[in-house]
């Protein structure tokens, strides 16, 4: 069984939203876990462990303390999604913790990543990654289930198709790289795209060669959320990446490289309700918040609405009728 560690210390041992934890990847019994996935590969082992390595347990803890003396983020009425989150259903929600990482071997926790990843959707589970920097996807997608084809949503304001950093392949500039070289991505759309950053001109190219469907945030702002949603196929089977400086800085401030222009939190809600109801989003991560960069509160409260309109979003959609 691939190694996973408990969470940060809180009272009664509790994960996200006070979600019971559960460390026994072999009798997974959710409809929905959560995953703390804190190491991508780094392109300088100076690197490693890096900022956002502390995400996870930083964002679990921010919410745990927003949640702890009631379960009001549970059970309160939700404006965002018309009622309380689980909608009065009977909706299993576990915190698997964090897969460990050995910090004489980087890829050993992408090994990891993966096997319980696997495990997980195996178990017809919803997968919640929370990063770590955006290589962390690499693993999590690469164990998706291969039957069926499957549609990557990349909510960013970088391309990340870099074949290789310094000769690394697999770090936090090449996910979607990455993602294009598996057989069972269907297609791929990139939303947010905007400013300078991972995308040179070779990329752009090799990523219009492809067939990416490449929306910039300023395409978005333009046409609306509803015009992306209709390009995207119907009934179909979704895993969503999500980089945080793929908002607007203004609501995502902890993040490396803050870009004027991303999505407004009324068009990141708009967007995730609309996915929900497309298809079946199987999976999805939050990844590259760096809660050292300082405005981490106004950084996980929109992270933590984040996760909690997918959650709500997924309910309401009847994944788990």
């Amino acid at each position: 069984m691939a190694k996973i560690i408990s969470l940060t210390e809180h009272p009664k041992g509790k994960g996200f939203l006070n979600f019971p934890v559960c460390l026994d990847l072999d009798n997974i019994n959710a409809d929905i876990a959560i995953l703390g996935v804190p190491h991508g590969m780094p392109y300088d082992i100076k690197d490693y462990p890096n900022d956002q390595s502390t995400t996870p347990d930083l964002l679990r803890q921010n919410a745990q303390d927003a949640a702890w003396e009631e379960p009001r983020t549970i059970k309160h009425f939700d404006w965002d999604l018309g009622g309380p989150l689980l909608n009065n259903k009977d909706i299993k929600i576990i915190d698997c913790g964090n897969v460990t990482f050995d910090i004489n071997d980087p890829i050993e926790h992408y090994r990891r990543a993966e096997k319980v990843a696997k495990k997980i959707f195996s178990s017809n589970a919803t997968l919640i990654s929370i990063g770590g920097d955006h290589g962390i996807p690499i693993p999590i997608m690469r164990a998706l289930p291969d039957k069926r084809p499957i549609t990557l949503i990349q909510i960013d304001a970088h391309m990340d198709w870099r074949d290789e950093v310094n000769g690394i392949k697999e770090g936090y500039s090449s996910p979607i790289k990455r993602a294009s070289e598996l057989e069972f991505i269907d297609s791929i759309f990139q939303i947010g795209l905007r400013g300078v950053g991972s995308g040179r001109q070779e990329e752009v190219e090799d990523a219009i060669n492809y067939g990416s469907n490449i929306i910039s945030a300023y395409d978005l702002h333009k046409k609306g959320v509803n015009h992306i949603l209709e390009m995207l196929p119907e009934n179909d089977l979704f895993y969503v990446t999500i980089d945080a400086d793929g908002l607007d800085p203004t609501i995502m401030p902890s993040v490396n490289a803050p870009t004027p222009g991303g999505l407004n939190w009324t068009q990141i809600r708009e967007l995730i309700h609309g996915i929900t109801k497309k298809g079946r989003v199987l999976g999805f991560d939050l990844v590259e918040i760096s809660p050292s960069l300082g405005n981490e509160t106004m950084t996980f409260i929109h992270a933590e609405r984040l996760i909690c309109n997918f959650i709500g979003a997924m309910v309401r959609a009847g994944y788990y009728n």
